[in-house]
């Protein structure tokens, strides 16, 4: 199958390695995956901080830059959920990478293989607009050698929710100490999710109170081989 990739722009700025973990997961299950390197914003943060009118070029940017594929896929729930709300023509054949695989392809065992306590954070976007629902954990119990334990409280908000963390920082962080006191009692040596976003926040946390526990995209330990 010919997909794209939608690597979203936080990924390409900042976590590259996400979008390098899709598709090396895509090729070993038999996709062929195209890079229109044409992409920008898909206008998500714009749109969540109310600038739904400046935001309509780069929407329709995306939706003229995607229109040729019968499915893209993105590491990332929350512009994926974004997308379908707000580019009607794509609603259909835009994809968490999830739920992509499982739905779409049918497949849950990827041949990875990851020996590391992990524990799985369910971002909001994924839970509650997405409904992906436990699909990225099928796809982790079939990684080899992982050992994946449960988290405390898991379908709470970490706290980030983009500008929210910015314009309420406060309440942000109140929320994301409740996420790093449940991700630490898991006693985990990796914190996974659907979305770096959530990751950048929890992990940012994690590393001032140095305790040792590292983030890592679903998608980065799906492409392990360990």
């Amino acid at each position: 199958m010919n997909v794209a990739l939608f690597i979203t722009c936080f990924n390409d700025t900042l976590f590259p390695s996400a979008g390098k973990a899709v598709v090396e997961v895509l090729e070993r299950v038999g996709c062929t995956v195209d890079f229109p390197l044409e992409q920008t914003c898909c206008g998500q943060m714009h749109v969540n901080s109310g600038y739904e009118h400046e935001a309509g070029g780069m929407m329709s940017r995306f939706e003229r830059v995607f229109a040729e594929y019968d499915a893209v896929v993105s590491p990332s729930a929350s512009c994926v959920a974004h997308v379908r709300e707000r580019i009607p023509s794509l609603h259909d054949r835009v994809f968490e990478l999830t739920e992509f695989l499982v739905d779409e392809l049918g497949v849950v065992d990827v041949g990875a293989s990851f020996p590391h306590r992990v524990t799985l954070h369910p971002t909001c976007h994924s839970l509650r607009l997405l409904q992906i629902g436990d699909r990225p954990r099928r796809l982790l119990e079939a990684v080899r050698g992982i050992e994946l334990v449960e988290l405390g409280e898991e379908r709470e908000c970490c706290g980030f929710g983009g500008t929210f963390a910015v314009k309420n920082a406060d309440t942000s962080m109140a929320m994301l100490s409740d996420k790093v006191r449940h991700v630490l009692d898991t006693r985990a040596e990796v914190c996974t999710s659907a979305d770096t976003s959530c990751l950048m926040h929890i992990g940012g946390a994690l590393r001032r109170q140095r305790t040792g526990v590292r983030t890592m995209h679903l998608a980065e330990i799906l492409a392990a081989q360990e």
